[in-house]
């Protein structure tokens, strides 16, 4: 089942995306804007993870199209608890797809699926207290609330910097208009 909102569609990862994810990965300048660190990936390590990877009740990852099909980006939903009903949910977007509105449809056809489908009552996230871009996109244009600050909690750029913790509930997003 694909997910479809205005701009966008979330699907399955497919062997095909490889490429793609590869170069997310791999951006020193992506890298810079998310939380954690990684290591450089051959295409053979991205192979071996898409051939790994399996969609289920506790991680959904998915490509973003446009509607013209072009992959544009990456979003999930992950660390899904249904006991609580709350999960952890992130978007990656190459940088010639920002700014064209993709991200704000991902994230609200997200939160329609995990709210109405899932019937999760929570998502949350975080984003480094530097990606402006990133805490705007989801408290300005997606109705998310700042929660919290962590200090000093992720150490990247060579400095210890502040992890801003968002989040968003059930009730929170059946009060917003899309």
């Amino acid at each position: 089942m694909n997910l479809i909102g205005k701009k966008v569609t979330l699907r399955a990862i497919e062997k095909h995306d490889a490429d793609f994810l590869l170069e997310l990965v791999n951006s020193a300048e992506l890298e810079h804007w998310v939380v954690g660190s990684s290591v450089p990936l051959s295409s053979l390590q991205q192979g071996k993870w898409i051939d790994n990877l399996s969609n289920s009740y506790s991680n959904i990852r998915l490509i973003v199209e446009n509607m013209e099909g072009v992959v544009v980006g990456f979003a999930n939903i992950v660390e899904i608890d249904f006991v609580n009903r709350s999960a952890v949910h992130g978007v990656k977007f190459a940088k010639e797809f920002r700014g064209c509105g993709y991200a704000k449809d991902a994230v609200f056809t997200i939160m329609e699926y995990a709210f109405n489908q899932l019937n999760l009552n929570r998502l949350e996230s975080t984003i480094l207290s530097y990606n402006e871009s990133s805490i705007g996109l989801y408290t300005k244009a997606c109705g998310w609330n700042i929660e919290g600050v962590k200090k000093s909690a992720v150490f990247k750029n060579g400095k210890y910097n502040d992890l801003v913790m968002i989040g968003i509930t059930k009730e929170e997003y059946s009060k917003l208009s899309f």
